[in-house]
Formats: structure tokens, C-alpha cells, sequence
């Protein structure tokens, strides 16, 4: 049911969109997401060391590190546009999911 809401939803502001518009917005959320990704490999590697691993990355630091630089590389060439229009809804998607998290948190007591 979710997934059909978030297509309808998606659906109808694309409906407003031209496909170059669609698809910037597309590539800069999925370059920011290996971007995430590239980093959080990092960051485990580092804090976590002795976790079990169900994979290997060869020259890890290099690797990672290469591969978040050149995801923003390849971002840092859309338009000015897309970068503002990816923030704005980074932002509201952030400020939902902390509103939601506070309230429904198993986390929080009060």
C-alpha cells in the first residue's frame, strides 16, 4: 500500500516536470546515496573493525574515498536548479523524519 501511495504521490508531481527535470533530480539523489554509502563503508571500517564482514573492498581507503569524490564530481555538473530543489526536499524529508522519529521512538520515555 505504501508503495503505491509513494507512486501516485511521485506520479503527480511528475505529471508537472519535464524528464530532463525528473531525471537530474533522479541522478542527484542516487549519486548522493553512493555518496552515503562510499563514506559509511569508511566510517564502519574504522569504528567497527571486528565486525563480521560479508564482503572485502580491495584498498578500502582509496577505494572509498575515490568513490564519494567522484559521485560529487559527477553531481557538481548538474544544474544550480536541481541542487536547490534537492536540498529543499532533503530538508522537508529530514524534518519529517525527525518529527516522526521523536514521536514514535522506542527510544523515548517521556
Amino acid at each position: 500500500m505504501t508503495t503505491i501511495l509513494t507512486g501516485l504521490f511521485v506520479g503527480f508531481f511528475a505529471s508537472f516536470a519535464s524528464l530532463d527535470e525528473m531525471i537530474d533530480l533522479c541522478n542527484i539523489g542516487t549519486l548522493f546515496a553512493f555518496i552515503l554509502v562510499c563514506i559509511g563503508v569508511l566510517v564502519m571500517r574504522f569504528q567497527e573493525p571486528n565486525l563480521p564482514r560479508k564482503f572485502r573492498v580491495p584498498a578500502l581507503p582509496l577505494v572509498s574515498v575515490l568513490g564519494a569524490v567522484s559521485c560529487f564530481y559527477l553531481a557538481s555538473a548538474l544544474p544550480a536548479l536541481t541542487w536547490w530543489r534537492f536540498v529543499v526536499w532533503l530538508g522537508i524529508g529530514m524534518v519529517i523524519y525527525f518529527l516522526y522519529g521523536r514521536r514514535h521512538s522506542r527510544l523515548n520515555v517521556s
